[in-house]
């Protein structure tokens, strides 16, 4: 996977950042979210015009509970600051899951590590890179 870093000194930390800074719209910015699911942290990604349901998440893993982790949490379990968690390149193997609402687009723009650097992808090539599964986890 090639991957062309653009940074943005004033921030991508939000999807609505990241859309104003590349000048796209917002459902094409993929955001990497660590949630808990039974106190195991999974990633997902989602399109940035959507939210994650908990519920649904918690099925789409076989746990009876998911909540979105905390700022310690998501830290500990990808090694990268919340506003800038990837999709792919973690300390150490984790679940990640790719909500459906990415596929309206062809390619996507993911963080890159750093709240203030993303980097346009194909989403194919983003689901193959992290090990995604495709689930339907946002909210209805």
């Amino acid at each position: 996977l090639e991957i062309d870093i653009h940074l943005f000194p004033e921030g991508t930390r939000t999807s609505a950042e990241a859309a104003a800074a590349v000048g796209c719209e917002l459902s094409a910015i993929a955001k990497s979210l660590v949630f808990m699911v039974d106190e195991r942290p999974v990633v997902v990604v989602i399109s940035g015009d959507r939210r994650v349901d908990p519920e649904r998440l918690a099925a789409a893993c076989g746990g009876g509970a998911a909540r979105r982790a905390s700022l310690d949490e998501a830290r500990a379990a990808t090694g990268f600051a919340a506003g800038g968690t990837p999709a792919f390149g973690y300390q150490s193997p984790l679940e990640v899951v790719a909500d459906r609402s990415l596929e309206r687009h062809e390619t996507v723009w993911s963080a890159a590590g750093t709240p203030t650097a993303v980097y346009p992808v194909p989403v194919a090539a983003l689901i193959r890179a992290s090990g995604a599964r495709w689930a339907e986890v946002a909210a209805l």
